[in-house]
């Protein structure tokens, strides 16, 4: 009998993320062959020699031991109370332990919150670009991604006033990523209280992706989006991936916020599901209190000198010097997006570029097609390599981008 392939399901055609895709196959391919590449596709501090802080370590260490059986389906008390009075702190309505989720990471809490509340066909407001997992965990729950338009001539901002003109019978939610991946905008307050108007009139659920709450730069200040809020719902997501720089420790959590009667029914379905996955990575909650109530250590590497700081400069300052580069600075997270601009923008590919780019000169980036933007004009690259090897990656793209410049110009004399 023939072997014919097994089917998948149909919607995985429609997912892509690109992060960890084709590219990154193909980067451990040439690695397998002995070249030294370098990986500036994921977000991933403990690749780049970054730990996270000891008293986190050692809040680990010291409750091993208590961490044989499963816990309660929301996360331990003592983690969950820590996020409450965390987000109690900020201002966050009605935050109370019993409205905190622990999750393996924010990625599971993202899909978990979509798979609630999600019926066929009902629509999320995603920013464009987005982090695709949002739009991946959207289509798998059976919505539908809508995007609205954060432009580099805007400083990636939204417009609230383009956001409301899409909203439809069948919206359900207003996701915001803030501060945002892949471009580092930070939104400012009067922005998020138009979002939180644009919620209330249209009874939706607010989403706001703050895992890099933290980490900003140049004197940047970060505005919770629960406390403007108020009644109107809202979930919140923060974990120790980024700020704590603990990525392999898989400990995110959500805050649920709002009016106890409106959000009452999507706070069972979200227990129920995490019923279903019986409970988040138990040791690494041991953590949570330690993070939220212990000294500060991100401001050390993004204040002026530390090493995010400095990178971040180093991709400000390679990007001025380009002929081929504009970029909007981040003024948070851990990316920049840059934009293709000039003779090299002509008949530019961003996955072509991504690929010769590693092809040629060992550097692999992310495609900013892969963050569901209208146009193949960016990439994404992190900020956390050093500033010298930041400046040397530059040097690469640089000379790849004056090729593609020369190559379009011979087109154009042609």
């Amino acid at each position: 009998m023939p072997h014919t392939p097994l089917p998948t399901r149909e919607s995985l055609r429609e997912v892509r993320y690109d992060i960890r895709g084709e590219l990154s196959r193909r980067a451990r391919e040439l690695e397998g062959q002995g070249r030294q590449l370098i990986r500036l596709n994921i977000g991933n501090p403990g690749a780049f020699g970054f730990r996270a802080p000891e008293h986190l370590q050692s809040a680990i260490a010291g409750n091993v031991h208590e961490s044989d059986p499963y816990t309660h389906q929301q996360g331990l008390p003592l983690a969950r109370e820590a996020v409450a009075a965390f987000h109690r702190a900020r201002g966050t309505p009605n935050a109370t332990a019993e409205r905190v989720f622990i999750g393996n990471g924010v990625s599971e809490l993202i899909d978990i919150s979509l798979r609630a509340l999600l019926n066929p066909g009902e629509e999320v407001l995603l920013p464009s670009p987005d982090y695709p997992l949002w739009s991946a965990a959207t289509i798998l729950n059976q919505g539908r991604p809508v995007y609205y338009p954060c432009r580099p001539e805007n400083g990636f901002l939204p417009d609230a006033a383009e956001i409301e003109k899409l909203i439809t019978p069948r919206t359900r939610v207003l996701v915001v990523i803030n501060p945002n991946n892949p471009t580092g905008a930070n939104y400012p307050r009067e922005l998020l209280q138009q979002l939180v108007e644009i919620a209330a009139r249209h009874r939706l659920l607010l989403m706001a992706d703050e895992i890099y709450d933290g980490i900003l730069y140049d004197e940047a200040s970060f505005t919770p989006l629960a406390p403007l809020a108020g009644e109107v719902p809202c979930l919140s997501f923060g974990g120790l991936s980024k700020v704590w720089r603990a990525c392999g420790w898989r400990v995110g959590w959500a805050v649920l916020s709002g009016d106890p009667v409106r959000v009452g029914d999507y706070h069972h379905a979200m227990d129920l599901l995490s019923a279903l996955r019986l409970c988040a990575n138990v040791p690494a909650q041991f953590a949570v209190p330690a993070a939220l109530t212990g000294p500060e250590t991100i401001r050390d590497l993004t204040g002026a000198g530390g090493r995010l700081h400095e990178s971040r400069r180093a991709v400000i300052e390679c990007c001025a010097a380009s002929e081929h580069l504009d970029l909007v600075a981040p003024a948070g997270a851990l990316y920049a997006f840059p934009r293709v601009i000039g003779d090299a923008a002509v008949g530019f590919d961003d996955q072509a570029f991504a690929l010769e780019l590693l092809e040629d000169e060992d550097v692999l980036v992310v495609p900013g097609s892969g963050f569901n933007v209208p146009d193949s004009l960016h990439f994404r690259i992190t900020l956390l390599p050093d500033a010298a090897l930041i400046r040397e990656v530059f040097a690469r793209i640089e000379r790849a981008l004056g090729r593609h410049a020369a190559r379009a110009r011979s087109r154009h004399v042609a």
